[in-house]
């Protein structure tokens, strides 16, 4: 019970710091592309000293698994640049629970990756997300910052389902860390072009930044999730992580002073619902 219950708190607090990263949004005043590749440059080095130290394989077996390795790197690196993009066009709430509908994509691309049996019931879900989505959006204005935040959030939230359902396969094969390394590594060189381009000015504070946000709300974030998944089951880790929208929110509130209408709150809890339902049946039904 003892070990059962310091699981549970690891996989909280790494949820709770899964909240921190939309802030970061804010507070650097740099393009989303170099602010991922920061982020995911300082995680692979943590994780690369946190498998070093404990002296855990970096070997990849099969060796075919890089090439899946190098896709999740990429899915990642999109996922994570429009979801600063989706912050930054709009406000933290709307792009954290525009990005919470992602167990709703997966249920449709679940089937079709990794050739199961298609749930008809996920097109209700579909649907009642659909209509949350669309209780966040005032109008359909692509001068809205709003619309413009849920588009970017969309987007975030379908490539985080296709680096979901990649990374089921990969950890029924790999070490939970050294996908994580591999895909952080992979993400930072993907992106490696896009900061090589760019006239980079950056301050001791946003270096400071960048950092804290790669090793501590990044690596040290998923290396607890990982640590805690020894004694929690993955529906119960499923089921909690759909609290880093809430956590996300009242961190934007008390930091940044951002206060979400109720419109965006009334479509979050809608899409939060149906992501929540959706990832609770699946988790029953496999």
């Amino acid at each position: 019970m003892r070990a059962r219950s310091r699981s549970l708190l690891e996989i909280h607090l790494a949820v709770f710091l899964f909240g921190f990263p939309g802030l970061f949004g804010k507070w650097l005043a740099l393009s989303p592309p170099i602010i991922v590749f920061g982020r995911v440059l300082f995680a692979s080095l943590a994780l690369l000293a946190v498998m070093g130290f404990g002296r855990r394989s970096f070997r990849i077996v099969p060796r075919r698994d890089l090439v899946l390795l190098a896709v999740c790197g990429l899915a990642l690196a999109a996922h994570w640049t429009m979801f600063f993009k989706a912050v930054q066009v709009s406000s933290v709430a709307v792009g954290l629970l525009a990005y919470a509908s992602f167990p709703v994509f997966t249920v449709f691309l679940e089937p079709l990756l990794t050739r199961e049996r298609w749930d008809p019931a996920s097109l209700v879900f579909a649907l009642i997300c659909v209509l949350g989505i669309g209780l966040i959006i005032p109008r359909f204005d692509l001068a809205d910052a709003v619309v413009r935040g849920v588009l970017w959030g969309l987007g975030a939230g379908l490539t985080f389902s296709v680096l979901s359902v990649l990374n089921r396969v990969l950890a029924s094969r790999q070490s939970s860390l050294a996908v994580a390394f591999y895909q952080d590594l992979f993400a930072a060189l993907f992106l490696l072009p896009a900061v090589v381009r760019a006239d980079l000015a950056l301050s001791l504070r946003d270096g400071a930044l960048i950092a804290v946000l790669g090793v501590f709300f990044t690596a040290g974030a998923h290396t607890l999730f990982i640590d805690g998944m020894r004694e929690v089951r993955a529906r119960t880790a499923s089921i909690l992580s759909s609290l880093e929208p809430v956590y996300g929110i009242l961190l934007a509130l008390l930091f940044l002073k951002e206060s979400p209408s109720l419109r965006t709150i009334s479509g979050g809890a809608v899409v939060l619902a149906a992501a929540l339902v959706a990832t609770v049946r699946a988790r029953r039904t496999s």
